[in-house]
């Protein structure tokens, strides 16, 4: 089997692959095969954190990371909502433009002594159909040769351009504000590997959801996955059960307990599981906090503060959190919720708790500004 199938594997190229394996999702699913383990990951850290990469990389095998990929396309299709299918195609997009783009600067000619095989830029633009449509704006090879860098803009043709980019993205993007010449766009790197991305989420969403459900096969499937499929509803329920909350001030005394303990395990240097993670930051974000004081909250470091802060703009858009923080119900599921009060015995959410609290003490000073007079 190819290795970059394991990364992409909405490639075509990659259904082929899947044939060859063997095996059908429905054996997969049938053995409980690590496969099966390894998709619904796949669709948890698409929904909490953006991506679809493993949180142990080296657990699984090129075959496990290429055969879950339909275990999680048939997971979506049984959540059937439309959240649950537009954060799992942007997310499959998120990690394949980064290992898009850490493929592009690896100059090695295809050969270096690894397992993992990189593609070019080349190979994507013909997965999707577009190296008709684009051209460095060095065209010659001759001149790439020569100057010893690779181009840094691409002409695409406009029809490519239009289909592929959208107005939500920025007035930038709006053709009347682009450069245009014989019918084609002037765009950066970065730009084209954005279009990039849009291909493959457009990709990924084509065809999600998809009935599974409706023959004896398809009924043996789903109730195989009632577990799994229930463990992603939650995770939906969650964000539906409460939003950004309506208290504006954030006092660390008054947090659940849960809340509390997760924060001076992280003020410890703990590195907190990837489920904890998320849980702490979603509540901050859910009081209205950024990255710097998510950060600052939490005094991590460097390194920790980077993956933090990509975290807060994940869960963060115009409008607050895209995701509430677990219920107390997952909390005690993900083995969290711990120190309860009778407070706890009253409530069903962390948001709650914590919007309760703040009512009962009345007037509050916000952390934030206690940070300010600090300094």
């Amino acid at each position: 089997m190819d290795p970059h199938y394991a990364r992409y594997p909405f490639f075509d190229g990659a259904r082929a692959a899947v044939g060859d394996a063997d095996i059908s999702p429905a054996a997969l699913i049938a053995e409980d095969a690590p496969a099966v383990e390894r998709g619904l990951e796949r669709v948890e850290r698409a929904l909490m954190e953006g991506t679809v990469a493993a949180e142990e990389p080296h657990r699984w095998s090129d075959r496990e990371e290429l055969l879950s990929y339909p275990i999680a396309r048939i997971l979506v299709s049984l959540v059937d909502t439309p959240a649950a299918v537009d954060k799992y195609a942007a997310a499959e997009a998120t990690t394949a433009h980064d290992r898009f783009r850490a493929d592009f600067e690896t100059d090695d000619d295809g050969l270096q002594s690894t397992t993992t095989r990189t593609v070019s830029l080349e190979d994507v633009l013909r997965e999707f159909d577009l190296a008709a449509d684009v051209r460095p704006e060095r065209s010659t090879p001759d001149s790439r040769r020569r100057s010893g860098r690779d181009p840094t803009q691409y002409w695409i043709d406009v029809g490519a351009y239009l289909t592929l980019s959208t107005a939500d993205w920025g007035e930038r993007w709006r053709l009347v504000n682009r450069e245009l010449a014989t019918g084609a766009v002037r765009v950066t790197t970065d730009e084209l590997h954005r279009l990039l991305e849009e291909a493959v989420h457009r990709r990924v969403a084509d065809g999600l959801p998809f009935e599974v459900r409706g023959s004896s096969a398809g009924d043996e499937i789903a109730d195989a996955l009632e577990d799994e499929v229930a463990s992603i509803r939650d995770l939906l329920n969650d964000h539906d059960a409460a939003g950004r909350t309506d208290v504006e001030a954030v006092v660390p005394a008054l947090f659940p307990p849960c809340m509390k303990a997760l924060v001076q395990r992280a003020r410890e240097g703990e590195s907190l599981p990837a489920h904890s993670e998320f849980s702490l930051v979603s509540f901050l974000v859910a009081l209205g906090m950024d990255a710097t004081e998510v950060t600052t909250l939490l005094d991590v470091t460097d390194e920790t503060a980077s993956r933090i802060a990509t975290r807060v703009e994940y869960l963060t858009d115009a409008g607050g959190s895209q995701f509430a923080p677990p219920s107390c119900a997952s909390m005690q599921s993900y083995g969290d919720c711990v120190n309860k009060d009778e407070r706890c015995e009253t409530i069903s959410h962390p948001l709650s708790y914590y919007t309760s609290a703040v009512r009962d003490a009345g007037d509050v000073r916000d952390w934030r500004e206690t940070v300010t007079d600090d300094e």
